[in-house]
């Protein structure tokens, strides 16, 4: 198989700085994972060549920050090119070496960039080993000069990656030097790093404890402190031969582990791995820019090492542990995310063993008939506090089954299922309830912010939609109409049609209560704090596009044409209708600027998933036209992380990309939908 690759010049942009604004992400499978921009500039907290993804409670950490590179030519001059000199300010213009940088490209999602140094060509390459804390930092000389070294200081600050990169640093680090191998400690911090050359005739030269001052602009334009030391052993110094890799190798593994493969080994090994997932994809995700994303979509399926009950349980019954990070670089793995991401994800890519893994593993964290809202970094409970996550698990184990037909996966988890219809109708945490004058479901507790629309400031709770929110009740007829179907398939018809009754009688309640006649669209909330909430969200795209649709037929392209004509963009749906007077057309600035604009025009791309959806069925021939919905993601992947999607986007053009750089469900949605409006046949996926 071709390698998939994506590349960058730097010389095609009159704005240089541009790479200072796209990034590059590298995950190992665990929740590790290497960042930075194509520059080589550290502008996030989050940026680092290993963060490592450690066992609770510690969660994951910021291990090697920052190398500082330079090339040593014959004459003994040092050209720093890569990463930032000492002291550089990545808001200026200079230093950095930046104007060297020729190419910047991803070989199989795998980040490679070419220097030219003065006729002096060397390529960079960074690899993280899958399922280990280990990162190789490869260099090779392509051209043909001798008497050449590089040199590279490493910067350290072992922190908790959403720690205040203006926390002291620890000066107290100590180095232990066992012939080529290092160990850095620091008595604050019970990780270590381990560090070694693979390349023998290098050699390491301490210089006491030095310390760099970064400026991480993107902290500065986010409101957060800006400024924090890094602290340096010294620099390592490596040999440069024509078209032999010299390699620095950090990790947080035992020896044994780290040494296990060589450098070339594990770039082997994990070419072919990525390799092997775009073979396993449905066949329309094997050509032009898909498999990338059928490789990105990689980087969010984790198997949370850190939870180690969790994993022990689980392979004691011959299971194993899988879930979704949410997005890079902040989320960890939330409930939501990973449901409506699994069927791209997974089933989309062919993955369907680990789909299951997935929905076995929230199913044991089923409390009071919730699934976890999410999993804090370093913890081993979940927090709760949603109202959509556990509805959205029944949309996620229906396309599980319709893809698998597992039924003793259904039946190992009927019992949960159960739990959960009888806590939601009798009453559960947060006021989440069937009232029983209607039979719609409502939620809504003082301070908690439960539907997706989740954004919270201190006390502040921006869009609480406290009452009958539409996207949850289409969720829960959707769920009643599952579960009745999979009860009469395990042949229990009595409580499927108790289920059927209750179903119908939502349905009833869903149509007369929500329909908002004055306006041609649906209500956003029945039942709230202020009555009815009349504002034009996507939300109500729900009630058609899933699997059974709560809203009668004869309403759909009225819902249709609003939402198209308000919310419709090239990249997503908007979050509120401009003609509110709550919208914002940007997404920037301090956290409570961000928060105040997350759901209130705000552009989501996996919005644009429900929407095809409920296309597909009043257009059902128009599978062209609802491509074309996508076509306008694809571009994107040159922006921001590179080969990959964004969170959010601002709601007017240019659309400018915000938010995580790397998305699960804005992946996820694009690999469902593509596979979706392929013409090849969906019921022949393998």
């Amino acid at each position: 198989m071709d390698d998939v690759i994506r590349r960058i010049s730097p010389h095609t942009t009159d704005q240089p700085l541009e790479l200072l604004h796209r990034e590059w992400l590298v995950s190992n499978g665990l929740g590790g994972y290497a960042s930075g921009t194509l520059s080589g500039h550290v502008t996030r907290r989050y940026h680092g060549l290993l963060i490592a993804a450690l066992p609770s409670p510690l969660g994951r950490i910021v291990m090697l920050n920052h190398l500082c590179e330079f090339l040593r030519g014959p004459d003994g001059r040092l050209h720093p090119f890569g990463g930032m000199e000492p002291n550089f300010d990545a808001a200026s213009d200079s230093g950095g070496g930046l104007h060297y940088l020729e190419e910047f490209r991803l070989e199989n999602q795998l980040p490679v960039w070419r220097y030219a140094i003065e006729g002096v060509v060397i390529e960079k390459r960074v690899l993280l080993v899958h399922g280990q804390n280990t990162v190789h930092l490869s260099y090779t000389l392509t051209s043909e000069q001798q008497g050449l070294k590089i040199e590279l200081r490493p910067g350290l600050h072992f922190r908790a990656h959403e720690e205040d990169v203006g926390e002291p640093t620890d000066q107290d680090y100590l180095i232990t030097i066992r012939g080529s191998r290092y160990e850095i400690h620091s008595h604050t911090h019970p990780a270590q790093l381990r560090l070694v050359m693979q390349n023998q005739e290098g050699g390491f030269y301490h210089e006491g404890n030095l310390l760099q001052e970064i400026f991480y602009q993107k902290e500065a334009e986010r409101g957060y402190r800006s400024r924090g030391k890094l602290w340096s052993p010294g620099y390592f110094s490596l040999p440069l031969r024509h078209l032999r890799e010299a390699t620095l190798t950090a990790s947080t593994e035992p020896w044994e582990i780290l040494l296990a493969l060589s450098p070339e080994q594990a770039r082997r090994y994990e070419t072919q791995r990525r390799q092997r997932l775009i073979s396993i994809a449905h066949p329309s995700l094997r050509e032009g820019a898909l498999p990338e994303l059928v490789i990105a979509a990689d980087q969010f399926l984790i198997r949370p090492s850190g939870r180690i009950e969790d994993v022990a349980r689980a392979q004691a019954a011959g299971d194993e542990v899988r879930s979704v990070i949410a997005g890079y670089h902040w989320f960890t793995d939330w409930g939501r995310d990973t449901m409506i991401s699994l069927e791209g994800l997974t089933l989309a890519t062919g993955r369907y063993v680990e789909a299951g893994w997935v929905l076995r593993t929230f199913a044991h964290y089923i409390r009071d008939g919730l699934i976890p809202n999410f999993f804090p970094d370093g913890k081993s409970e979940g927090v709760y506090h949603t109202a959509d996550a556990t509805l959205w698990y029944f949309h996620a184990l229906g396309r599980y089954l319709a893809h698998t037909g597992d039924t003793a996966t259904l039946e190992a988890v009927l019992p949960g299922l159960r739990e959960i219809l009888e806590k939601h109708v009798s009453g559960t945490r947060f006021h989440i309830r069937v009232d029983p004058e209607d039979g719609l479901l409502s939620q809504g507790a003082e301070g908690y912010q439960l539907t997706w629309m989740d954004a919270k400031v201190d006390d502040w709770v921006v869009t609480p939609r406290r009452g009958k929110a539409v996207e949850i009740n289409a969720l829960w007829y959707n769920a009643l109409c599952l579960m009745e179907a999979w009860l009469n398939q395990l042949g229990e018809p009595l409580e499927a049609q108790k289920i059927s009754q209750r179903a119908h009688r939502v349905r009833e309640s869903f149509n007369r209560r929500f329909w908002n006649a004055a306006e041609g669209f649906l209500f956003d909330v029945v039942d709230g704090e202020r009555g009815e909430d009349a504002a034009c969200r996507p939300n109500q795209i729900l009630a058609i596009s899933l699997t059974h649709p709560v809203l009668d037929p004869l309403r759909w392209n009225a819902v249709l044409d609003v939402v198209r004509a308000r919310l419709l963009t090239p990249v997503g749906l908007r979050s509120l209708s401009p003609e509110h007077e709550d919208y914002k057309a940007r997404y920037f600035g301090d956290l409570r600027a961000r928060d105040a604009a997350y759901h209130q025009g705000t552009v989501w791309a996996w919005l644009i998933g429900p929407f095809i959806d409920a296309w597909l069925k009043t257009h059902p021939e128009d599978q062209e036209g609802a491509r074309k919905c996508i076509a306008g993601l694809l571009p994107h992947l040159d922006e921001a992380c590179v080969g990959s999607i964004s969170e959010v986007f601002d709601a007017e053009a240019p659309f400018t990309p915000r938010g995580c750089v790397a998305q699960a469900w804005s992946v996820a949605e694009v690999l469902r939908c593509w596979v979706k409006t392929s013409s090849t046949d969906t019921k022949t996926m393998p």
